[in-house]
């Protein structure tokens, strides 16, 4: 899922980025956005998607998985997964690689 799709402009107007520092309490949605533009902006990489989101006390924890090295056939693409923290406010307060994997790879439960 892309920010284009969770953002509410109207058809046809083009995308705009959420401003870093927007407040986010209560609003998942909203530190969701704020953390794929911090990251992003961090990184220089299109954020994939959000695998998990939840506040943490004083502000949020987003999990966000980025393609690192693109392959072909994208099944031997290179992803990893941030874990991205926000404080109540939507400022990013750090980040952290937390797993690197294969596309194809599948997770064993």
């Amino acid at each position: 899922m892309s920010t284009s799709d969770l953002s509410d402009r109207a058809p046809g107007s083009a995308p705009t980025s959420p401003a870093a520092g927007t407040p986010v309490a209560g609003d998942a949605v909203g530190a969701m956005r704020n953390a794929r533009a911090q990251l992003a902006e961090l990184l220089g990489r299109t954020p994939e998607s959000v695998t998990a989101i939840g506040r943490d006390g004083t502000g949020w924890q987003v999990d966000i998985e980025v393609v690192e090295l693109e392959r072909i056939p994208d099944s031997t693409s290179i992803l990893a997964v941030y874990q991205v923290r926000l404080d109540a406010n939507g400022l990013l307060l750090g980040y952290a690689r937390s797993r690197r994997y294969t596309r194809g790879q599948v997770d064993r439960q």
